[in-house]
């Protein structure tokens, strides 16, 4: 597979992948676990061990509110779409970073293209390139374009990938004159 392949190919599967969440649960006001999974809102009730589906109808928890299940599927409720919802993302230690000097995805073309572009043909050279493009873009689209993007901290992360995006080794000169 091409580098641009299989950058493309990684990028389309890293937003393509389902984001796991776990199955919502609380208690039966008459005793046992409810959960919820959170595929397929099927509600299912825990007692002395024995798990089976939770029957149709209304059933009040222990906090006093309520859940309804219909054809075995719970109606979701405020606090099971709440469990549900991502957390907010961490900030990076990238973000809010000024740039000085190269940044970092031309720190990684010239680590892994060569200073003078003498490994272009390596493989990672081409991804490379594509993240230096990419930051570029974001860079220019930015109300501050001195400041690190998205893409800089992913060429920061890539840096140290040194088996992928290893260093340029330009060949030994041999000769005399």
């Amino acid at each position: 597979m091409s580098g641009k392949l299989w950058l493309a190919a990684a990028l389309m599967i890293s937003f393509l992948l389902p984001v796991h969440a776990d199955p919502w649960s609380s208690t039966m006001q008459g005793g046992g676990t409810v959960t919820v999974d959170p595929d397929t809102d099927r509600a299912n009730i825990t007692r002395d061990g024995v798990t089976t589906p939770l029957w149709n109808g209304v059933h009040r928890l222990q906090d006093g509110s309520t859940l309804i299940v219909n054809h075995g599927i719970a109606v979701p409720t405020e606090p099971i779409i709440e469990s549900r919802r991502l957390p907010p993302p961490e900030t990076e230690a990238w973000q809010d970073v000024n740039i000085i000097g190269y940044s970092p995805c031309e720190k990684l073309v010239r680590q892994v293209c060569g200073r003078e572009n003498q490994c272009a043909d390596a493989g990672a050279c081409d991804p490379a390139n594509q993240l230096l493009a990419m930051e570029k873009q974001e860079r220019g689209n930015s109300d501050n374009p001195s400041l690190m993007t998205y893409t800089s901290g992913q060429c920061l992360n890539a840096m140290k990938d040194r088996e992928y995006f290893s260093d340029c080794r330009q060949p030994e000169t041999v000769g005399g004159d």
